[in-house]
């Protein structure tokens, strides 16, 4: 099966979007769809035979008006109207045949708020093979009893989807508290050092948050890697984020 369309989408709250998922050949019967938070196994969302008209839906997407499925020769697209912070997760297509079950290699859904975060756009950067950089994560944060925890994503050239590379779990003492009086603003930094640079490490940087029931992601650093080896020289790439915690999404993590 060819499987998704796109790696990363993002979509804000009360959005409609539209997960493609294509196939080719004539051998799979049964189609189906899984939602997969961060860190938490994935959830069968619905189930389709090739020659049905309508998809059955399991869980807590049965009889949920907010989700649906388009199926056609070649197509089973994955339609959620009225987007919530909640639909933040991994999206899986598949396809089955003869015991055998395939799947593509699914879509990161990344649903943005409303007004409680804003988040600036970061710098490319383009560098020698052989440099040092340091992607820095700036988060403006409402306080939330529960911590929060950051993650970094590389998505490189011709990959189809941003994989994890590294966190920092629950770091919530790296915070320093606003100087203003009455204000219950944190502000936090989170720093990724990237050394002895190779073409390898090119590709889009994305830094995001975890907490209070929702997971932000920033729009990434662009990291160029191209020309002659240099050891001496470093330089410093910015993603800041800026957001309220004080939402009741649910957390996703990424397994």
């Amino acid at each position: 099966m060819s499987g998704l369309i796109c790696g990363l989408m993002s979509a804000n709250v009360g959005d409609t979007m539209v997960l493609q998922c294509l196939y080719k050949g004539d051998m799979a019967m049964h189609f189906s769809w899984y939602k997969q938070p961060f860190r938490e196994k994935p959830n069968l969302i619905s189930t389709i035979y090739k020659y049905d008209k309508y998809a059955t839906f399991y869980h807590e997407f049965k009889d949920n008006p907010r989700f649906s499925v388009q199926s056609s020769n070649g197509v089973n697209h994955l339609s959620i109207s009225d987007i919530k912070g909640s639909d933040s997760a991994t999206y899986y297509c598949g396809s089955a045949h003869s015991n055998v079950v395939e799947f593509g290699k699914g879509t990161i859904l990344n649903v943005k708020g409303i007004s409680y975060y804003s988040i600036f756009n970061p710098v490319s950067e383009s560098v020698q093979p052989g440099y040092s950089v340091t992607l820095n994560c700036t988060i403006h944060t409402e306080t939330c009893a529960g911590g929060h925890s950051v993650y970094w994503f590389r998505h490189g050239s011709g990959e189809s989807r941003p994989g994890i590379i590294y966190t920092h779990g629950d770091r919530s003492y790296q915070c320093e508290k606003s100087s203003e009086a009455g204000s219950p603003t944190q502000r936090c930094v989170y720093n990724l050092p990237k050394r002895n640079l190779s073409l390898s490490d090119a590709g889009t940087y994305y830094c995001a948050v975890a907490s209070c029931g929702e997971i932000l992601f920033g729009d990434g650093t662009k990291l160029d890697i191209h020309g002659k080896y240099n050891f001496y020289y470093t330089v410093l790439a910015n993603t800041i984020l800026y957001t309220g915690l004080w939402s009741n999404w649910v957390v996703t993590d990424y397994m």
